[in-house]
């Protein structure tokens, strides 16, 4: 058998996090939109910045919020020579700990620096705002260093933390790009995908064939090599009706509900999930037999539809549940 080359891919897995906000983040965030920074005192006289809502020690919780300053000192650093998307600087800076004058905890955010020669702990800095400020942590567009009068540390301002149009809640983008490198068994399934035909592979000691193959049977803990080529039928197990549209995902433009189901392919120990097409959601049952659909180009099954056959009996599937 010949060895089939190992492939990668870039993916991004990206989504919008909403949350809602309460009085405490609520006032830091609608802060920073003014200028203002504010922290949080817990009951031993510490001030936290950026505030929490409930004591870290205690658990007791905090509302007494006070207002520090818009300079600081670096307690401690790390120099990012090559910026990645979405940080705050796109040449490279540091990534410091800032603690602004009156409060007790640091600050993580960017410093705006020439060079990591030209950072230091207990090097004296000030925020540099954002010209478009929105109410979020990027309203500090990154610290730079402060050249003006020596450290004298200001006692932090109680501030009742009312702002007109206050921010109430949050929308930030979560996105996580990295290579994925799926090995040698899966790199031949894939491989094979793109031939349509589906392959997996046989453990050899319980003699099971599994689809998509890992490299080792899950269940003895032994490697697997021999290659099976299974379906391209099978059998719906179980299934699901999904209702939520997929809005934020380009090439999933499914009109709600449709189903995705668990599909056992004829010669497969293991059931792969797939969508179920060709049939309105509410006729999809275990038993139904299915074949895949190919799109011109694509590597994979874009969907399942009804094969045309009888159901399958109960007693050929519910081991696959």
């Amino acid at each position: 058998m010949t060895a089939t080359p190992a492939l990668t891919a870039p993916l991004v897995v990206e989504f919008p996090f909403t949350r809602s906000l309460g009085p405490v983040q609520s006032a830091f965030l609608t802060g920073l939109r003014e200028t203002t920074v504010l922290g949080v005192r817990t009951g031993d006289g510490k001030v936290l910045v950026p505030p929490v809502e409930y004591d870290p020690v205690t658990a007791d919780e905090l509302r007494d919020l006070v207002e520090v300053g818009a300079t600081g000192t670096v307690t401690t650093w790390a120099w990012n020579p090559d910026p990645r998307r979405g940080q705050p600087l796109a040449t490279p800076f540091a990534w410091v700990l800032v603690r602004l004058d009156g409060a007790d905890t640091a600050l993580l955010h960017a410093l705006d620096a020439p060079g990591p020669d030209a950072v230091r702990t207990g090097l004296r800095v000030r925020i540099r705002w954002a010209a478009q400020r929105t109410g979020a942590i990027t309203d500090i567009a990154c610290f730079e260093p402060h050249a003006g009068e020596p450290h004298a540390p200001a006692a932090a301002r109680t501030h009742s933390g009312v702002f007109p149009d206050p921010v109430t809640g949050i929308v930030a983008p979560a996105r996580l790009d990295y290579t994925y490198a799926p090995g040698r068994a899966q790199s031949a399934h894939l491989t094979a995908l793109a031939e349509r035909r589906i392959v997996g592979e046989r453990c050899p000691r319980c003699r099971k064939v599994y689809v998509p193959p890992r490299g080792a049977c899950p269940t003895c803990g032994v490697a697997t090599s021999e290659q099976v080529e299974v379906g391209p039928r099978g059998t719906v197990t179980t299934f699901c009706v999904v209702n939520i549209k997929a809005t934020h995902t380009a090439n999933l433009d499914i009109d709600v509900p449709y189903v995705y189901a668990h599909i056992a392919l004829d010669g497969a120990d293991l059931a792969l999930h797939g969508r179920i097409g060709g049939i309105p959601y509410d006729q999809v049952r275990m038993g139904l037999r299915v074949e895949p659909v190919w799109r011109d180009g694509a590597r994979h099954p874009d969907h399942y539809r009804p094969a045309g056959e009888p159901d399958a009996d109960y007693d050929t599937y519910k081991e696959l549940l």
